[in-house]
């Protein structure tokens, strides 16, 4: 009888669909991955008012997309959003994906994708031995601060304190947005130059989501943050908007029209906000480490080298 490694995932969100890309790509699952994804961008849709309902209430729906009769089918559970009235919405629980056939792998091993709403915290739990979870994360929460910047996922692993934790970073998945800094005409320098060095000579508010504290600390360093002072958004505000009426500011950032939109320029991108592979490597076993390699599509010779 095989193993079947436990595998967390995000219930929802750009993280969850970019595990099931990287599913299509390495085991040939588009099939599964498209209807996982469309399956949750329409309840999503739904909690948002986006769209109405055409086929039951969230329990009829429920019921409609997990088919338990089906051992490899994907199940979905309900979780409690936090938009106005807190409405129950559908998110991924689990799906098993046995692995027979695939090569490096052992005949009768599986992988089970689990949701979790954190699934970081649940491999420094020692629930899991592998996990999928943004890179911010593991900025916000174990890497060490430092007065020089963070700049690269693959610096991650030399600034989390292994008396801290176990968990590190494998590998990232590429669906890469960016924490970038921006600033209004007036407060950034006439002749480019908007990056961490104008920050170390600046002196003044800086507008970030509170959120993104501690990870603003690591990748731009705390020298450069000596003289300057955290602003936040207040309620339901737009970070733009905010940062806009600040002056200077950092948020993430695709393709910047949000933010030109409200007269900002864009400068330095400080950090890809990238979902990433994770180990707790106290709890890696051979099985685990096939999967591993699976994932990655590389042959890892050390705990601590960092595919990327």
């Amino acid at each position: 009888m095989g193993e079947t490694i436990p595998v967390a995932i995000p219930r929802k969100g750009r993280p969850l669909e970019s595990v099931f890309e990287l599913l299509a790509r390495r085991l040939h699952l588009a099939g599964l991955a498209d209807d996982v994804t469309s399956t949750l961008r329409h309840e999503k849709a739904v909690t948002k008012g986006a769209v109405d309902p055409t086929d039951g209430d969230v329990y009829h729906r429920l019921a409609t997309y997990s088919d338990v009769d089906e051992p490899t089918a994907p199940e979905y559970t309900l979780l409690r959003d936090d938009r106005d009235g807190k409405p129950r919405r559908i998110v991924f629980d689990s799906v098993t994906l046995p692995l027979d056939g695939v090569d490096g792998v052992p005949n009768g091993t599986a992988i089970q994708l689990v949701g979790r709403d954190e699934p970081f915290r649940a491999l420094r739990t020692h629930e899991f031995a592998l996990g999928f979870d943004s890179a911010d994360l593991v900025l916000e929460e174990v890497v060490e601060l430092r007065p020089e910047p963070l700049d690269r996922i693959a610096d991650v692993n030399a600034r989390i304190d292994p008396t801290d934790t176990d968990v590190r970073v494998v590998s990232g998945l590429g669906d890469t947005v960016y924490h970038t800094l921006m600033a209004t005409p007036e407060v950034a320098p006439n002749a480019g130059g908007l990056d961490r060095s104008f920050v170390t000579e600046y002196a003044g508010p800086l507008c970030i989501a509170p959120r993104y504290e501690r990870l603003v600390q690591a990748v731009v360093g705390t020298d450069a943050l000596a003289d300057v002072e955290f602003r936040y958004p207040s309620g339901d505000r737009e970070e733009e908007a905010a940062i806009a009426e600040t002056g200077l500011g950092v948020y993430l950032t695709v393709t910047g029209s949000t933010a030109r939109q409200h007269g900002l320029s864009l400068g330095e991108r400080l950090f890809p906000s990238e979902t990433v592979l994770m180990e707790n490597a106290a709890e890696v076993t051979d099985a685990v480490r096939a999967v591993r390699s699976l994932l990655t599509g590389v042959e890892r010779e050390t705990e601590t080298e960092l595919a990327v």
